[in-house]
């Protein structure tokens, strides 16, 4: 009881001879303070959302006469869970962000000796589960979670992953994808989607790149589990088609729709904290495909828009918009600008 105390008091004032990080162990109840840019409404959008989506935003909060505030959550009001193995890593903490399908925030069973193994810190966020809202909780919860543990406690940022269960692991990809600058790895417990796409649109080219380049990702899915399993099949199959190599399928046997064990736990985090490393030279001929595909289309909204066809125009660029997402952009945002001031 002593020790969670000791959180609490750290995570909002440091009080002179308490040391931030010493805490051990499973800690409940905790409350974070330090807020990120990375966690902003506006980041949020700008990562998570396709550009044109993005770019009426603030066209829609004029309309409607609000404002959009900086930060989608009050960390005042939300509660994490967090583990921390007992001994640190000579080159400092992994990091394992956990989004829930559930919505309490604790370790699942069998997770703690498989942690305290490879030297990886829990954390988990509250009321932030299927039924939370995913942008303006789920996502940022996630987020914030990284950012305040990472600041207590010295964690290796090459070793940052995140993972989530069921509807927890849809959103974990999302944020995979968007955020490959901090998340280095993914564990997609039974729940994944097609990249490249309305759902789950592709960040903007830069981050696209480091993700293809840097960002590992492995599916743990039930082999009774046959409606995820297929959902992992069309979330492999787009990544493949999107120069994503990175990527391994871990099918537990005998298992139903369920979180991981500690058997599948350790072998998932064994394959991304010591990753194989990806190949420059076939990446580099698979990006040149993707960018020819993305250049001609985008001349054949401007060609459209030059011979007077702004409805075809307007059709295809939504069609660029949901496939390439932020690879297109600023020219596919250029591009709507030009087709309003003509329409």
């Amino acid at each position: 009881m002593r020790r969670k105390s000791a959180w609490l008091v750290a995570s909002v004032i440091v009080p002179f001879g308490i040391a931030l990080g010493a805490e051990t162990g499973t800690l409940s109840s905790v409350v974070f303070s330090n807020y990120t840019p990375l966690s902003s409404n506006a980041e949020l959008a700008r990562r998570m959302l396709s550009p044109l989506t993005a770019a009426q935003i603030p066209g829609l909060l004029a309309q409607s006469g609000k404002r959009l505030n900086d930060q989608p959550v009050n960390l005042v009001e939300e509660k994490f869970a967090v583990y921390v193995p007992a001994q640190k890593p000579a080159g400092g903490y992994a990091l394992l962000v956990f989004v829930p399908s559930w919505n309490d925030a604790r370790l699942p069973d069998g997770w703690g000796p498989v942690l305290d193994q490879y030297g990886v810190i829990f954390v988990s966020a509250a009321r932030s589960g299927n039924d939370a809202n995913v942008l303006g909780r789920r996502e940022p919860l996630a987020l914030l979670a990284e950012q305040n543990v990472a600041r207590r406690y010295a964690v290796n940022q090459a070793r940052v992953l995140i993972a989530g269960f069921s509807g927890g692991s849809r959103v974990a990809m999302r944020l995979a994808l968007a955020y490959p600058d901090v998340l280095r790895g993914a564990i997609l417990n039974a729940g994944s989607d097609p990249i490249g796409s309305r759902v789950i649109p592709l960040p903007a080219a830069d981050l696209f790149r480091q993700f293809q380049e840097s960002t590992h990702i492995v599916f743990v899915t039930g082999e009774r589990d046959s409606f995820r399993l297929a959902m992992d099949m069309a979330s492999m199959h787009s990544m493949r088609d999107w120069c994503v190599s990175n990527v391994e399928d871990h099918i537990s046997a005998f298992v139903d729709h369920d979180v991981v064990d500690s058997v599948a736990l350790s072998r998932a985090l064994d394959t991304l904290l010591n990753p194989a490393p990806s190949d420059p030279a076939r990446l580099a001929g698979c990006r040149s495909a993707i960018e020819a595909e993305l250049d001609t289309k985008l001349q054949q909204v401007e060609s459209l828009i030059q011979a007077g066809e702004r409805d075809s125009a307007r059709d295809l660029l939504k069609e660029i918009d949901a496939r390439f997402g932020g690879m297109a952009a600023p020219r596919s945002v250029e591009l709507a600008a030009k087709l309003k001031q003509k329409g």
